[in-house]
């Protein structure tokens, strides 16, 4: 946890005088039994009034400027605890938004939330206490000590007997609770995933009718989030309880003693009531301390979980020394005997694959399922890096590219349309931030759009619902398109993104990407031969290897694959 205090460091301020304005208050509070011990041995047995009020008034004043500096400090605190959660989210949002594929394969989506939101919040509510307490309990505890026995060490024995006691359910609560702790966060996770994928996935359940069977699986892990945290809260139940009966009997045994001490004329009622507040303000102490064991447990297995997400390194890096923008070529694109496997595979995903694609051409890629076609797209833009071989852009290798500037170059189009709540043409002009109205429209035309969005009541301005639900496959797909399309890029990647379009919206869409892309390279992955059958060059993949390579004729009349998937598809009419 305490690695997450460097980002406390444009908060120094504030937390250094949190540390000052709780030492004033500590010492405030330990100076009001003494005070008090003065009024009750000094003013009550002579009578002597002036004395009382004056003194009285002291303790007024004293106290008065303990709760100002309690108050402050907490100000201070807060805002400097809330910002150490606005810096850790924000650490933790922009790390993971370098991360490759792989990374979020490997911790889950689910997780990565749970961890910006309730992590980060365990955390920085721990800090608020920490940086409250971690002063004023061991001044408080030390100074009480001290305090106590100058005013009678005949009662010292009393809290000797009890701190030990203290310490050791203390000690007991940190070491049953932190294994708990940890747990339950990992119970958070589950979760939120059964949760996630119930929500997302609602039409595919009710459509299947397994509405019974999800509220199962979400009951399993609710009532196993549940036993943990009812273990968590047994052992609180039972902290207190014997907290409070230890201070309890330490009250009775300062009074017990104390009164015979007085009764013997070895103390005076003062101090014994200055002695009694000391040993609360002792025993608190070490309350407030175990307050503290108790949440930092769970804050420390937050600060593990977020520590472990900032700590992972992307696979995908820009290079040292990337290539200059103005040594390249426009829109190549060629794949030099690529391999790749995704992590846990046996088999790779894809292997040995080469092939060019040149701007004013359309490179089709067309397979059974699983052979590796979406692999292939995901390659380029760099979501994975290849395990052998070379993808080239403008006769440079992607590696030798930044980022930003590889996919500058490329308009995707993915699998599965993805659209942001907003306008419609908000969405549009994610694929490129100045657009205009005109260029806007135009792109919208072209991805066969500007029908539906016409008949929509604010047509440009009509509101998308998060995830695009209040709208179709087909409408989705072809906004999807417009955004790529309005980038105007070298490269463009379509990634079986005509798969929900009847034939007629499809004809027409290839027909007017002719017009729009005829300087770029254009790639597609298809799953219908009539979608990609006049494409430049068709790629046909079997089990991650290229079966056969060249245009529509060629592949029929030569590789037995594309002709069991043309004759699949199409009737010897269309074929011929």
């Amino acid at each position: 946890m305490f690695r997450l205090w460097k980002f406390l460091k444009p908060y120094a301020v504030p937390v250094v005088a949190v540390v000052i304005l709780v030492f004033f208050q500590s010492m405030a509070d330990l100076s009001l039994p003494t005070l008090m011990s003065d009024i009750v041995n000094t003013g009550i047995t002579n009578g002597d009034i002036p004395y009382i009020l004056s003194r009285g008034a002291l303790m007024l004043l004293v106290a008065l400027g303990g709760s100002a500096c309690a108050i402050l400090a907490g100000y201070l605190a807060s805002h400097a605890s809330m910002g150490l959660g606005e810096i850790v989210r924000h650490k933790i949002f922009t790390h993971v938004a370098g991360f490759s594929l792989h990374e979020f394969d490997k911790i889950g989506t689910p997780s990565l939330v749970t961890r910006n939101t309730n992590d980060v919040t365990q955390v920085q509510m721990t800090t608020l206490i920490i940086m409250r307490m971690m002063i004023y309990a061991p001044i408080m505890c030390v100074g009480g000590v001290i305090m106590a026995v100058s005013k009678d060490a005949g009662l010292a024995p009393v809290i000797i007997v009890v701190m030990p006691i203290l310490a050791a359910v203390i000690a007991v609560v940190a070491l049953r609770g932190f294994p708990l702790f940890r747990q339950i966060q990992k119970k958070i996770d589950r979760i939120n995933l059964v949760l996630r994928e119930a929500l997302t996935g609602i039409r595919v359940i009710r459509a299947f009718n397994r509405e019974e069977d999800e509220k199962r699986r979400f009951d399993a892990a609710n009532i196993d989030l549940t036993r943990v945290s009812i273990s968590v809260n047994r052992l609180m139940a039972f902290t207190m309880p014997i907290m409070m009966l230890v201070l309890n009997l330490t009250t009775v045994g300062v009074i017990w003693f104390g009164s015979q001490r007085i009764n013997v004329g070895l103390t005076n009622v003062g101090n014994m009531m200055a002695f009694l507040q000391y040993a609360m303000q002792i025993l608190f102490a070490m309350l407030m301390a175990a307050l503290m064991l108790i949440m930092v447990p769970r804050a420390q297995a937050s600060a593990e979980r977020i520590n472990e997400v900032l700590d992972t390194e992307p696979e995908i890096h820009d290079p040292a020394r990337p290539v200059p923008a103005k040594l390249r070529r426009k829109g190549y694109v060629e794949f030099r005997n690529v391999s790749f496997h995704y992590h846990g595979a046996e088999e790779p995903a894809v292997s040995g694959i080469s092939f060019t694609a040149c701007p004013g051409e359309v490179t089709a890629i067309i397979g059974s399922t699983g052979s590796g076609k979406s692999t292939l797209i995901n390659l380029i833009p760099r979501f994975y890096d290849a395990d052998e071989g070379e993808i080239l852009i403008d006769t440079v290798d992607v590696r030798h590219l930044t980022q930003t500037d590889l996919r500058a170059k490329i308009g995707l189009v993915p699998q599965t349309a993805v659209l942001f709540s907003g306008t419609i043409a908000d969405n549009i002009r994610y694929g490129k931030e100045d657009a205009t109205d005109e260029e806007v429209r135009r792109a919208a035309e072209t991805a066969q759009a500007l029908e539906f969005i016409s008949a929509m009541k604010d047509g440009f301005d009509s509101f998308i619902a998060q995830g695009g639900t209040n709208l179709s496959g087909g409408q989705k797909q072809r906004l999807s398109i417009a955004r790529a399309l309005v980038r105007r890029p070298e490269i463009y990647l379509f990634d079986d993104s005509f798969s929900a379009l009847d034939f007629k919206t499809d004809a027409r869409l290839r027909a007017a990407l002719k017009k729009e892309t005829v300087e770029a390279t254009v790639l597609i992955v298809g799953q219908r031969v009539a979608t990609i059958m006049d494409s430049d060059r068709i790629i046909v993949l079997d089990e991650g290897k290229i079966a056969g390579m060249g245009t529509h004729k060629e592949l029929y009349a030569a590789c037995d694959i594309y002709k069991e998937i043309v004759a699949s598809q199409l009737s010897e009419e269309e074929i011929a």
